[in-house]
């Protein structure tokens, strides 16, 4: 099964932190790295130097959306909080389901958060990319 993951992260995430998240996230439905096909954020990550890094170490493909298009995308877990920082109400849900190129239907975990050691935050959500 291909599939595509939508991260999201505090500035500043180590990419141990992303990592982790990601691993935690792929084991929770059963996926590996190797089924990732795509990664994707919202354009105020494009710099994001963890990120960045944890993208470049797998050759993963990237894309990064403006929060515009991110928050007209249907999502179970929207947050007021993310909206309040970012301009829209998901980004790791919303940037999985569009880089998959489809709905909710396909969103196999939802909105996997992880703390790292620094108290820095990622979070990660995986959507199945329909054959």
């Amino acid at each position: 099964m291909k599939i595509a993951l939508g991260l999201g992260c505090d500035r500043g995430t180590p990419p141990a932190t992303i990592a982790r998240c990601v691993a935690e996230a792929l084991a929770a439905c059963g996926r590996t790295l190797a089924d990732v096909r795509l990664v994707a954020s919202i354009d105020l990550k494009a710099d994001e130097a963890g990120l960045l890094q944890l993208i470049r170490e797998n050759g993963w493909s990237a894309r990064f959306y403006p929060a515009s298009e991110l928050a007209v995308v249907a999502v179970p877990n929207p947050s007021e909080t993310v909206r309040k920082y970012t301009g829209t109400p998901s980004v790791s849900e919303a940037a999985a389901l569009l880089a998959a190129g489809t709905d909710q239907t396909h969103l196999i975990i939802e909105k996997h958060r992880l703390r790292g050691p620094d108290g820095r935050n990622a979070t990660v959500s995986i959507a199945r990319i329909p054959l």
